[in-house]
């Protein structure tokens, strides 16, 4: 039994070193980040775009962690990329930079789901 216990434990530390050891971005915002513990959810990606504009859109999920935990992750790393925090409510924020405005909304609690949506220039 207390093997079992050790091997768990072992796995376990494993897997939470190897996710705050990896740094990832949103696909289609190559310097959007995305927290600890998140993943983003692949078969949701939307992105259109021509020479003058583009849409991204994407979706991050977790079973840990509340939206105000997201949100203050972005609070804290966007303005270190050059955003600037435009408007903040309960359940979303808006972002802007050089043309660019950057949404994080709340989609669902539990798992927690968030939208992340990037518009304007190329």
């Amino acid at each position: 039994m207390k093997k079992l216990w050790a091997f768990i434990l072992c796995l376990g530390l494993g897997f939470s070193f190897n996710v705050r050891a990896a740094t990832s971005f949103i696909e289609g915002m190559e310097d959007i980040p995305i927290p600890d513990k998140m993943m983003q959810i692949q078969a949701d990606n939307f992105s259109f775009g021509n020479e003058e504009t583009r849409f991204v859109e994407a979706y991050l999920q977790t079973n840990f962690g509340k939206f105000a935990f997201v949100i203050g992750f972005y609070e804290d790393t966007l303005p270190q990329l050059g955003w600037t925090l435009k408007d903040k409510q309960a359940d979303y924020a808006e972002f802007e930079r050089d043309g660019e405005e950057l949404t994080i909304a709340l989609v669902n609690k539990m798992p927690l789901i968030v939208r992340v949506t990037l518009t304007g220039r190329q």
